[in-house]
């Protein structure tokens, strides 16, 4: 009895136009549809879709180069388990705006922020609040979902462009994100690289104190520049507040509970929980008269705010707009695109599209600058392919550890660059888990916030520029000079 050959045996490696074509198509398509379309080219769920009919490519494209279709599903299944608990945790964020909003967190936040920021120093404030927070606890969105939602409420009633604030917040929290200790990505670099944290942060520090500087002083031109007409309407703004909501500082402690747990490292899904049911008493406690308004009965109200829509009517159409949330339904579309990134990048993965595209990157890397750049190109471009800023660390960070190591550079070189390119990076990419993240919880669509995300677009080019400077480019002991950037290493 002879047994039937296994038509999968002769799998061929694939080409770099095989490789490109589903990013290409997929490119076209989602930019037609974001551009031309205004993101409804196939309804409300379009770049959803888009991005399933780049996984089809990509697996038709296997399937012509003889992958097994196990192979591919294995590798899509292994995407959709690393999101899992993002996914949980947004859908908690959802729940904690909805319940943030009818105890009366997110409007104090607002009232008290009238109070003391004004639009002379409000963007680079923000910048430095969320920096600050940020740096605490180890987590841009954490940071974007307790204080973003506030500034960007703040910042709206004070007549600043919903952008402005939106990237100066997302330039505060992801500095602060990456030379956080306690944040994943942070740890996940030197990793990568094979350095330890500490030294990565201390290196990290050259590329990115002079990015943050130049984002701040950016914003702090661009906040001389500002109308301040918003001035004249926040008595009108801080009454209405007082006459829907009963304010006091005491809602506080609730959003001060939740950074101190995230402080104590406790797990992100226990913190925020602990942050939606305190807000849940909290409303009881304080908002009795507003519940009532809202529902047949207060617990009624408190269910829809943490599942489905709350809507706050004020006498100011401006604080109405402010006063709305999706809770946990408001995240699924932003859910169903990460679900669906994940099936493309996965698709991607197993059918070796990712490993060909880097691999090629690394063949014209002839240089230090060239291997530097080839870094940051292939952080950007899986960002843009795979939608997962994970994958643009670790992918990158196997594929040239090895080519950083055989030019003699110091591996905190290689973990640098993976921030500066790879983290950042990700916020700016609406179909990108963190871009499309960030863009639902503050409200505000990335191509509004894009030009205003300073510190992140800058970022890649002040890596580049040290890059071709070979300024603070560290060698390995074997290596006692740094040669030039243009030089190849052979």
């Amino acid at each position: 009895m002879t047994t039937k050959p296994d038509p999968f045996v002769s799998k061929k490696e694939l080409s770099l136009t095989q490789a490109l074509l589903p990013v290409g198509l997929l490119m076209l398509l989602l930019a037609y549809n974001i551009i031309y379309a205004e993101g409804e080219l196939i309804g409300t769920y379009s770049n959803q879709i888009l991005l399933l009919v780049g996984a089809s490519i990509a697996v038709g494209i296997g399937f012509l180069k003889k992958v097994r279709w196990q192979d591919i599903l294995a590798e899509i299944w292994d995407n959709l388990k690393s999101v899992f608990s993002p996914i949980l945790i947004l859908f908690l964020v959802g729940a904690l705006a909805g319940t943030w909003l009818v105890s009366g967190i997110i409007p104090a936040m607002v009232y008290y922020g009238l109070q003391v920021l004004s639009p002379a120093v409000f963007l680079p404030a923000c910048v430095v609040i969320a920096a600050i927070i940020s740096i605490a606890t180890g987590s841009s969105w954490t940071t974007s979902a307790t204080v973003g939602i506030a500034l960007v409420g703040i910042g709206t009633a004070l007549n600043i462009a919903p952008g402005m604030i939106a990237g100066a917040v997302i330039s505060g929290a992801y500095f602060g994100d990456k030379m956080s200790p306690l944040s994943d990505t942070t740890n996940l670099a030197p990793a990568m690289a094979g350095t330890d944290l500490f030294t990565h942060i201390r290196y990290m520090s050259i590329t990115t104190t002079p990015t943050i500087i130049i984002t701040l002083i950016v914003f702090t031109i661009l906040s001389s520049t500002l109308d301040t007409s918003g001035q004249a309407d926040v008595s009108l703004l801080s009454t209405t507040l007082l006459e829907t909501f009963h304010i006091t500082p005491l809602l506080f402690i609730v959003p001060l509970t939740v950074i101190a747990l995230i402080l104590l490292k406790t797990k992100p899904l226990i913190a925020l929980g602990t942050g939606i049911i305190l807000a849940a008493i909290f409303s009881l406690i304080f908002q009795n008269e507003l519940l009532k308004t809202l529902g047949p009965s207060k617990f009624t109200v408190l269910l829809n705010a943490i599942v489905s829509d709350t809507q706050i009517t004020t006498a100011v159409p401006l604080l109405t707009e402010l006063f709305s949330s999706g809770g946990m339904k408001g995240m699924l579309w932003t859910v169903y695109l990460i679900i669906c990134a994940m099936v493309f990048g996965g698709a991607m993965e197993g059918i070796g599209a990712l490993t060909k595209l880097t691999s090629t990157l690394l063949t014209v890397a002839s240089s230090i600058f060239g291997l530097f750049a080839s870094t940051v190109l292939s952080c950007l471009g899986l960002n843009l392919i795979t939608s997962d800023q994970y994958l643009s660390i670790v992918i990158p960070g196997k594929m040239f550890k090895n080519a950083y190591r055989d030019k003699g550079l110091a591996p905190e070189n290689l973990s640098r660059t993976l921030e500066d390119s790879g983290t950042v990076t990700s916020v700016l990419i609406p179909w990108n888990t963190c871009g499309a993240y960030q863009s639902s919880v503050l409200g505000v669509s990335v191509s509004a916030y894009f030009i205003y995300a300073i510190f992140n677009w800058l970022s890649p080019f002040t890596t580049l520029l040290f890059a071709a400077l070979a300024l603070k480019i560290k060698m390995l002991k074997t290596h006692k000079t740094v040669p030039k950037a243009s030089a190849s290493s052979s």
